[in-house]
């Protein structure tokens, strides 16, 4: 059991978790265990432990790591600020490990100081309803899609995904050699409707035992499920006994429901608090059928490579050992960062603080980027605004090319030409059939790049579609005489 979760006796008023372990693929049923750990059990401090192949700390280089980080702002403190972070060698904080535990082995759970801290902000913001979960690290959540994918389905199985989906995913089943099977969306996500269908009249040897949703800012469509339709899917998955794969990257930077005709970040910094988020499918989750997937990469940093992985211990006991025969766990200077950040620096608030400022952040963005659409890609474009996570998704108006299966590459190259890249669609089909030329999409992210290169980008799209609609008429009219 990770050292995070909770007890039976810990939270006697509510639910022991259903088992779902008949779910498992079978060679993940039954009790799983490191063979070598098998052997040796669990040295105590009165042995002379010389069975591993562990370097002496002294050995270990690095002694002394300072970063120094900005202080997210409040209303008591407008203005940022600085903090330094030290990580010593042999010596520990106020609440996080030393250097020489941080860069040693360790075991496939995470460090205990990082997993504490969002053990207890997932129970503060999600609330679990049954007991006995708690949290494991991961490296970020591509990571955990392999491993929590790897509990349910086997080569040949099938796993219930959206119509269009995160690449990363698609990438992880092919490789598995699981298959995608698509759910039709709508203006919010996955169509729970569509998902009893496809379970009810399902024609293969083996049925679905999962489903794989992103619920908030959806890649690529930055759909966002409401609380309604959360349920609707949660109550499709308990009929048809499915596990829940809630791959939620986006959760944090929800937005406003509509574009706001304020420029200024003012006033929006503090306006909204982590409770007014919508429900996610863990906290709705009494059953603990829900496997839930966070990610430090869109809101703190890519590249440290850390996540956390939430669900019933029994689940967590797997993902562990799937853990030790690959990363271990993520990388202990990573884990350590962000330990030291969390729970020395920033804490609670200060966390709340920062993803309030990344939400007013990429709701500015997401406004001036949907004003300029309106500016330049009139009539050539329609989408829904994204109420999370920083993609809008445009449909292609491409006129009468719509009917040139050539037409997408073409207005591809086009854009080449012009000097702007966006996403297309297919890299995001979970489908093996084609798109309808007439049903076409473009994903925008406008996370990365300067404000203002919003309006030269939505020039150059629009000329590139223009060009395409216009050789198009221009070959009709050329037939036509």
């Amino acid at each position: 059991m990770p050292p995070n979760a909770t007890s039976p006796d810990a939270s006697t008023a509510l639910p022991m978790p259903k088992d779902l372990s008949e779910l498992f693929v079978p060679s993940m049923r039954g009790h799983l265990k490191s063979a070598f750990k098998s052997v040796m059990g669990n040295p105590t401090l009165a042995m002379i432990n010389m069975a591993g192949g562990v370097p002496h700390p002294s050995t270990f280089p690095i002694t002394h790591l300072r970063a120094t980080v900005k202080s997210p702002s409040s209303p008591s403190a407008p203005h940022s600020r600085e903090s330094t972070l030290d990580l010593a060698k042999s010596c520990r904080s106020q609440s996080t490990e030393s250097l020489d535990e941080l860069l040693q082995y360790g075991d496939g759970c995470g460090i205990d100081s990082y997993c504490a801290f969002l053990r207890k902000y997932t129970q503060r913001v999600h609330r679990p309803r049954y007991a006995n979960w708690g949290v494991i690290a991961s490296c970020g959540n591509t990571d955990a899609i392999g491993k929590t994918v790897s509990l349910f389905c086997e080569p040949g199985d099938s796993i219930l995904v959206d119509r269009w989906t995160f690449p990363g995913a698609l990438s992880s089943l092919a490789s598995a050699k699981v298959l995608p099977a698509p759910v039709p969306m709508d203006d919010e996500g996955m169509i729970p409707e569509a998902l009893d269908s496809i379970c009810q009249t399902w024609s293969g040897s083996t049925p679905p035992r999962a489903i794989y949703l992103v619920p908030t800012g959806q890649n690529p469509t930055g759909t966002t499920m409401t609380l309604a339709r959360r349920k609707a899917i949660y109550s499709v998955a308990q009929k048809r006994n499915l596990a829940i794969i809630e791959d939620d990257p986006y959760y944090f930077l929800q937005l406003p429901s509509a574009p706001l005709p304020s420029h200024s970040l003012r006033g929006a910094e503090h306006s909204d608090q982590v409770q007014d988020l919508v429900p996610s499918l863990l906290s709705l989750d009494t059953d603990g059928r829900v496997i839930r997937l966070d990610s430090f990469s869109k809101i703190l940093a890519p590249n440290l490579r850390c996540g956390w992985i939430t669900a019933p211990t029994y689940i967590l006991d797997k993902i562990q050992i799937l853990n030790e025969s690959t990363i271990l766990q993520p990388s202990g200077l990573s884990q350590g960062l962000i330990s030291k950040l969390l729970n020395d620096a920033w804490g609670f608030d200060g966390w709340d603080a920062h993803l309030r400022e990344l939400r007013a952040v990429y709701t500015l963005r997401r406004n001036l980027f949907i004003q300029a659409v309106d500016r330049h890609l009139a009539g050539l474009v329609e989408y829904t605004v994204p109420t999370a996570g920083m993609f809008l998704w445009m449909k292609i108006n491409l006129g009468s090319a719509a009917a040139d299966p050539t037409a997408m590459p073409r207005l591809l190259g086009s854009m080449k030409k012009c000097g702007v890249m966006m996403a297309p669609d297919m890299p995001f089909s979970s489908s093996a059939m084609e798109p309808a030329a007439a049903d076409r999409y473009l994903r925008a992210a406008f996370a990365l790049v300067d404000i203002d290169m919003f309006e030269p980008a939505l020039k150059r799209l629009a000329q590139a579609i223009t060009s395409v609609r216009d050789a198009r008429s221009s070959a009709t009219h050329l037939n036509a005489n």
